[in-house]
């Protein structure tokens, strides 16, 4: 069976909301509320169960006309915030989150508050955040999700640095079992602890918008939440494999994929590969 046919199965018929997986999603300052907007709209659409967004305020009232699925809280109510994060399965932090001190007191946080067990997506301003060395990497199942400068930054390599090898050597640095959505054409994903990775054979330019990253954080979180059955890295990687496919398919009649055309399209490609479709991944797993 191929990795999209392990990891998107049909759901139980006796199951519920609750089945699927709690996201906390946080990030959305000023002035960048439509990137955790972008992503909670992709953990949505992915499937998972239950989706909190913790934003600044003003953001709220359109999420809501937006998304009315979502919950959302304050950023600077603490209180539910730790709340909502002791709930969740998978943790977003970093779409749309400035690297000021208001980013880094919720990345510490989000990096004292949470548990071994729990998922932690760092994306954007996360990245840039905690490649400072001041807050040391939480003790949890850890997702990486950055761009080349955003990679930079993260493990010390210039874009054009940026080589298999090179990369392969610097994840050294990285928790073991961290894994690392390294976005560029092509995208890798890495495991630290593994000597294999995977390197996507979609995707391209016509994925070169503001957003794209914001939705693939979010669709990574909806599976990660979701799909239980197979490993987080399987979950990752299918994930990252089915933002390109639908990119890919789309390009077919647009110049420029944007985001919410991509996220728009998610539960249907779901259910087709439910249903058997051969999408000729070269993705497998063995």
């Amino acid at each position: 069976m191929s990795l999209l046919g392990e990891v998107i199965q049909e759901r139980p018929f006796n199951s519920h909301k609750g089945d699927f997986g709690r996201v906390l999603l946080i990030g959305g300052t000023y002035p960048y509320g439509g990137a955790i907007l972008m992503a909670a709209q992709a953990a949505l659409y992915s499937g998972a169960g239950l989706v909190t967004v913790a934003t600044d305020r003003e953001n709220i009232l359109p999420l809501h006309a937006r998304i009315p699925e979502a919950m959302a809280i304050d950023l600077e109510d603490q209180p539910s915030l730790i709340q909502e994060l002791q709930k969740a399965r998978t943790v977003v932090i970093g779409p749309g989150l400035s690297t000021n001190d208001l980013g880094m007191t919720l990345l510490g946080l989000v990096c004292q508050q949470i548990q071994k067990e729990q998922i932690l997506i760092l994306d954007g301003g996360a990245i840039r955040l905690i490649a400072q060395g001041s807050i040391p990497f939480p003790d949890c199942r850890l997702i990486f999700t950055p761009h080349q400068k955003e990679l930079e930054d993260l493990l010390g390599l210039e874009v054009e640095q940026q080589s298999k090898e090179k990369v392969q050597t610097a994840i050294e640095r990285l928790p073991l079992g961290a894994i690392l959505v390294e976005k560029r054409p092509h995208t890798r994903i890495w495991e630290k602890g593994r000597s294999d990775h995977y390197q996507l054979q979609v995707g391209g330019p016509h994925q070169a918008t503001g957003g794209m990253g914001d939705t693939l954080a979010g669709m990574i979180a909806g599976f990660t939440a979701q799909f239980k059955q197979v490993s987080l890295y399987q979950c990752v990687t299918a994930a990252t494999y089915v933002h390109s496919a639908i990119a890919d398919g789309l390009k077919k009649e647009a110049y420029v994929v944007l985001p919410s055309q991509l996220t728009r399209q998610i539960p249907s490609f779901m259910r087709r590969v439910c249903e058997g479709e051969d999408f000729s991944d070269p993705l497998r797993i063995k």
